[in-house]
């Protein structure tokens, strides 16, 4: 394990009666709230948490008025977006009772400009309404996740937020070109530039994306657009092997190029759970296969995109890395294999997991990976069954394992974390990531001790203790905090 130096502020101090008093006079009585059940959960119902008061300011002023203040009563304060996220970063359990500070008002859309090819948006803005106002403007903004209808950039950005275009575009921290935030003390930091060329310096910008709300509050954004496609096919396609799917990329990549903008993969497990609980299931495909593969290519130019990509699924055939595919004919049919991605966690819920993973490991590496993975998990406890899916196009698996047909997760006591940390070690053989688009969050400061590289962890320490020493931002969240609360 490596040795990570823990966090050591003061102990922090609940909100006093007059801190509340002065906050609820500051934002005036429609914009703080007492604390919602839905506000204390997660989607996974792994953590349950407490707050004193929900703040909802309704402007940057307000949010640096905020943090001045709990700073000045060193008061923690947890950053909640959209609730979406799956590693109880939004959640603290334990601990003087903190305030939770939501963005949900700040949800103006700035400004848009297509000769920038930038957008400029508050923090509360949904994710799926940039897309809309990048639509109108005739530019595409491609962060894409399942829960784009309700998720906020700010949360998006806090924790450099993945999705499924991840292979052409880049994760969250690529499509920002620049940022508003508030810091610790409750100073701005305004770096909402549209430039793709500053050198001038530590990239704060950077820093903050991805530091999931414990260096600062994230604002506004300065964020990239894209021409929009004329042209774009989507395939599901039946592949004998993972190793066919990571050759079958390479290939594509190579006929290709830049078009392909999304490869999911999909085991024959999770097509059954989807059968077996998803409304409207068909099978796109008439014979079963062992793996499924969703693709997707797009071209902001006209160049026959469609003869381009038969041509490279033809050869995919003749080298035997595909077996049958089917090109959607519709949006409706576009829409439908996608849906058929976007279910495949709400049916994971359902049953139940005994254990889940977001991991990431180089391409090279993943069909070696997937099957030690199997031989690993049967060595345990054979009855399991193991969902893997995921982004194999930027080399990120959702790996889950779940109870034999008729068993409940409770029924296998607590064999979850021994497998957990049997993914993760041998993620950590293959030189990958145990959080690959999720963040660190509460779930993950254990691996992230254990897994962590001590420099890297040394470094970390350092720049939370200088950027916010009095330990208000997310107590708890991301590195391991020192300090005890008596209540």
């Amino acid at each position: 394990m490596a040795d990570c130096p823990e966090q050591r502020p003061q102990a922090l101090n609940p909100p006093s009666s007059a801190l509340l008093a002065r906050l609820k006079d500051l934002l005036g009585e429609n914009a703080w709230r007492e604390p919602l059940e839905s506000d204390l959960s997660e989607p996974r119902g792994k953590f349950h948490g407490q707050a004193a008061l929900v703040l909802r300011p309704g402007s940057t002023r307000e949010v640096m008025e905020i943090v001045a203040l709990c700073a000045r009563e060193r008061v923690g304060l947890v950053p909640i977006s959209g609730g979406t996220g799956l590693v109880g970063g939004q959640i603290m359990e334990r601990g003087p009772k903190p305030l939770l500070l939501s963005l949900a008002r700040m949800k103006t859309v700035r400004s848009v400009n297509a000769q920038d090819d930038a957008i400029i948006v508050e923090a509360g803005v949904i994710l799926a309404d940039i897309q809309a106002a990048a639509k109108e403007a005739g530019r595409l903004f491609p962060l894409s996740l399942a829960a784009e209808g309700s998720c906020l950039i700010g949360g998006n950005l806090a924790t450099n937020a993945g999705g499924v275009q991840v292979l052409r575009y880049g994760n969250a921290r690529d499509l920002c070109l620049g940022i508003e935030a508030v810091l610790p003390d409750g100073r701005l930091y305004d770096g909402l530039k549209v430039l793709r060329k500053d050198n001038t310096g530590y990239d704060l910008r950077n820093l903050l994306i991805g530091s999931e709300g414990t260096l600062g509050v994230i604002t506004a954004a300065a964020l990239k657009l894209f021409p929009r496609p004329r042209e774009t096919e989507t395939v599901f396609a039946a592949v004998p092997t993972p190793g066919a799917a990571v050759e079958l990329l390479q290939h594509l990549r190579d006929c290709l190029g830049e078009s392909l903008s999304a490869f999911e993969l999909m085991s024959a497990q999770g097509m059954d759970f989807l059968a077996a609980h998803m409304t409207g299931f068909r099978a796109p495909l008439q014979a079963p296969s062992p793996w499924y593969l969703l693709l997707e290519a797009s071209s902001a130019a006209t160049f026959g995109l469609r003869k381009a990509l038969e041509d490279a699924l033809v050869s995919g055939f003749e080298r035997e890395l595909v077996s049958d595919a089917v090109i959607a004919e519709s949006q409706a049919q576009r829409d439908f294999f996608w849906r058929l991605r976007e279910e495949m966690p709400l049916v994971n819920r359902i049953i139940g997991a005994v254990m889940s993973s977001d991991v990431s490991v180089p391409i090279s590496r993943i069909a070696l990976f997937i099957d030690e993975a199997a031989a690993l998990i049967a060595g345990i406890e054979p009855d399991l069954r193991i969902n893997c899916y995921g982004h194999l196009g930027d080399g990120n698996l959702h790996y889950n394992i779940f109870p034999a047909d008729g068993r409940k997760a409770a029924s296998y006591g607590p064999l979850g974390p021994k497998l957990m940390t049997a993914v993760h070690d041998l993620v950590q053989v293959h030189d990958g990531s145990f959080s690959a688009e999720h963040g660190v969050g509460r779930l993950k400061v254990g691996d992230l001790q254990r897994y962590g590289d001590p420099g890297k962890l040394a470094a970390m320490a350092s720049i939370k203790a200088a950027l916010d020493p009095l330990g208000i931002m997310n107590p708890g969240a991301v590195l391991a905090t020192a300090w005890q609360s008596e209540g």
